[in-house]
């Protein structure tokens, strides 16, 4: 099985995160970098599960500029076969989704993971972009995935509860709390990782559709209320009065 694995790189989860210049840009001064963990926790781990299952090989890929290769090379500490990075500034979803789709479309892949989101944008726009530009069935917030030949079974989360999907290979998924658990790269993984492939390919030139007009911090000082869940008439007096969404 040829998998593909779609990684990002974000702030590190306790970054103090500001804004410069007329709040348009990151402030990076400072700024530690992870590889985003639902990319890595549930969809790079188990990608490499199934390789150990059935065989095959695992590739990650990345939209960015070469200050996201350690990041990189960390998946490939973890077990990745090869890294993919095509060189390019992310500007938006839809930039990354392209960008991704045109590497891809010749490749063979049977099957392509992605974190459910990231933890700087939380948007889960990518993995619906890419399965569309792909033509490709799309599968988001899966919990679990049993593979039986090129039949995939699927648990994903709704609203309430669980529905349960099967899909032929190849398909897009994006993987949520409880596809896998966290990998710890080892020493041998790490010195491996020296010797693999990390693979930086041209832009395929998408166009950019989206500018960012300025970013605002959420203000520390809300206002929060603590209500007894038995008393409902304090929390409808609230919701009208204070809050007045009723």
């Amino acid at each position: 099985m040829k998998i593909l694995v779609c990684v990002s790189r974000t702030p590190e989860t306790t970054a103090n995160i500001s804004f410069s210049g007329d709040n348009s840009q990151l402030d990076t001064n400072g700024l530690q970098y992870i590889m985003n963990p639902y990319d890595e926790w549930y969809a790079l781990v188990r990608a490499l599960e199934l390789k150990e299952q059935v065989g095959g090989s695992v590739s990650i890929i990345n939209v960015g500029e070469a200050e996201n290769d350690p990041v990189i090379r960390k998946g490939l500490a973890i077990g990745a076969d090869e890294a993919i990075r095509i060189d390019a500034k992310p500007t938006s979803s839809l930039f990354v989704a392209k960008e991704i789709a045109a590497y891809a479309k010749d490749q063979g892949f049977d099957l392509i993971m992605l974190g459910k989101e990231s933890i700087d944008y939380n948007g889960s726009l990518i993995g619906g972009m890419l399965a569309e530009l792909m033509a490709l069935p799309y599968i988001s917030y899966a919990t679990s995935m049993d593979l039986n030949g090129n039949t995939a079974t699927l648990n994903r989360e709704i609203e309430g509860g669980t529905e349960i999907c099967e899909v032929e290979t190849p398909f897009v998924l994006s993987a949520a709390k409880g596809m896998a658990e966290q990998r710890i790269p080892n020493m041998r993984g790490i010195m491996m990782a020296k010797r693999k492939p990390l693979n930086v390919v041209p832009s395929a030139g998408s166009d950019n559709l989206e500018n960012v007009s300025s970013y605002q911090v959420v203000s520390k000082d809300r206002n929060i209320k603590i209500l007894d869940p038995e008393n409902m008439e304090e929390l409808v007096r609230l919701l009208h009065e204070e809050a007045k969404v009723i």
